[in-house]
């Protein structure tokens, strides 16, 4: 007989832990019988003792069949998909989908809710009113065979172990270890059918990964297992010492997501780097263009020829969402009642941001949850957001800040001074957008 107990013992005294322990523990998530002490103690003991790449693999696959296993018998192209570990006003997935879809590939994305500091593509996806992120089984998988892709909320029946486990590790202060955070993404993306995923490993100090080093281990974990699970992947190690793009807040990141797959407005250089990035490792992966070169010429003119802005359209309408939200984006998405700009208090050249308080102010201004039911206002967050480098005069806007009325719009904009650093810089070299690749 196996006991929780003597299974904890084994990972507290630092030895690994064979696949019959695991499978256990895993079955115990699914039915109740591991206590949630049980479980916050093997959670500790994994933290504290880390794991072995044989070991968080055998986590990630029993974790994958703890529920449902999507697959995709018959499909035209190669299934595939992109992942993120958080950062601030990252709404890449909205525009990857779309552009990998009108180029050939597949993208049944399973996504998150927002979580601390960052914010999560499900509730971006609920600011357009009528869109489902819980769709019957049968309709995700007509989409995304007919469309090319469909970016929905993840469902309990995939990788259930998964749930469990993190909620107790996000009470018990055992979020950030590597290899629980490696098997947390991957049971869902294996459980997804996938055959090839890009990951953007957020570094900085808007992300999970504060520092160059943890981001590499984590995407070298991240590959590695992967690879053992059978999954191909790269991985992107990305600046997050900055909010990317314009825009932070739900509708109007998907208002920027609009602008960016329309090309209505010039598309912000580092978002716009990043988006190919990724989406080229996608192409590549999926055997849709020999290298990231010919990708990006594919993917630009995706853009170029509105092939990927009908794809996000279609998948919108294919949801219930407006058939119309592209043409009239703000008649359709909701707006804050208060937007006024906020001025910078000094001549400079902006040389800092601190970009995790940057998130938490969205958070603050009701467009992120304090507890886990909280309901959302997707109206309110910032937008013409400055990029670091920027020069700026006084009284100049730093953003505006679109809040539900005029006190919230007061600490917002205290919040967003406090959080940018003005300099006298004379000249400004920016950090690469993309630090490192694995994979």
């Amino acid at each position: 007989m196996m006991l929780a107990q003597e299974i904890i013992r084994t990972k507290r005294e630092g030895r690994a832990l064979d696949e019959t322990q695991i499978q256990h523990f895993v079955r115990g998530l699914v039915d109740g019988s591991w206590s949630e002490g049980q479980v916050a103690s093997l959670g500790m003991a994994v933290f504290l003792k880390g794991m072995g790449r044989d070991e968080a693999v055998a986590l990630t696959r029993a974790m994958m069949n703890s529920g449902r296993v999507l697959s995709w018998p018959d499909m035209p192209g190669p299934v595939l998909d992109k992942h993120s570990s958080g950062g601030v006003g990252d709404k890449l997935s909205l525009m990857i989908a779309p552009m990998v879809a009108a180029c050939g590939g597949y993208v049944p994305m399973i996504a998150g809710r927002g979580l601390g500091h960052t914010g999560g593509t499900v509730d971006k996806l609920e600011a357009i009113p009528g869109y489902t992120t819980t769709p019957a089984p049968a309709d995700f998988d007509r989409i995304v065979r007919t469309l090319g892709c469909a970016v929905i909320g993840q469902t309990s029946d995939l990788a259930p172990a998964d749930k469990r486990f993190y909620a107790v590790r996000d009470i018990t202060a055992t979020v950030e270890s590597v290899p629980l955070i490696t098997a947390s993404i991957l049971s869902k993306k294996l459980a997804a059918g996938l055959q090839g995923l890009a990951m953007d490993i957020k570094c900085g100090n808007g992300a999970f990964a504060a520092t160059p080093e943890f981001g590499r281990e984590l995407a070298q974990s991240i590959v590695d297992v992967a690879g053992g699970a059978g999954l191909r992947t790269r991985a992107l190690i990305t600046d997050m010492n900055q909010v990317l793009g314009h825009e932070v807040g739900n509708a109007l990141e998907v208002r920027g997501a609009i602008d960016y797959l329309t090309g209505r407005r010039p598309r912000e250089a580092r978002t716009h780097e990043l988006t190919l990035a990724l989406c080229a490792e996608m192409l590549v992966l999926g055997g849709l263009a020999p290298d990231t070169a010919s990708a990006r010429v594919k993917l630009q003119a995706a853009l170029d020829s509105g092939a990927a802005a009908e794809r996000f359209a279609k998948m919108v309408a294919a949801l219930g969402g407006p058939a119309d939200l592209l043409e009239k984006p703000e008649a359709r998405l909701a707006s804050a009642p208060v937007v006024r700009p906020i001025a910078a208090a000094r001549a400079g050249r902006i040389v800092g941001m601190d970009t995790r308080a940057l998130g938490l102010v969205i958070v603050e201004l009701g467009g992120g949850r304090r507890l886990p039911g909280d309901a959302l206002d997707m109206r309110v967050g910032l937008d013409r957001f400055a990029q670091l480098g920027d020069v700026v005069a006084a009284g100049d806007p730093i953003a505006f800040v679109h809040a539900a009325d005029e006190a919230s719009a007061d600490r917002a904009s205290a919040q967003v001074l406090a959080a940018i650093t003005v300099g006298d810089a004379p000249s400004w070299a920016p950090t690469p957008l993309v630090m490192a690749e694995l994979g």
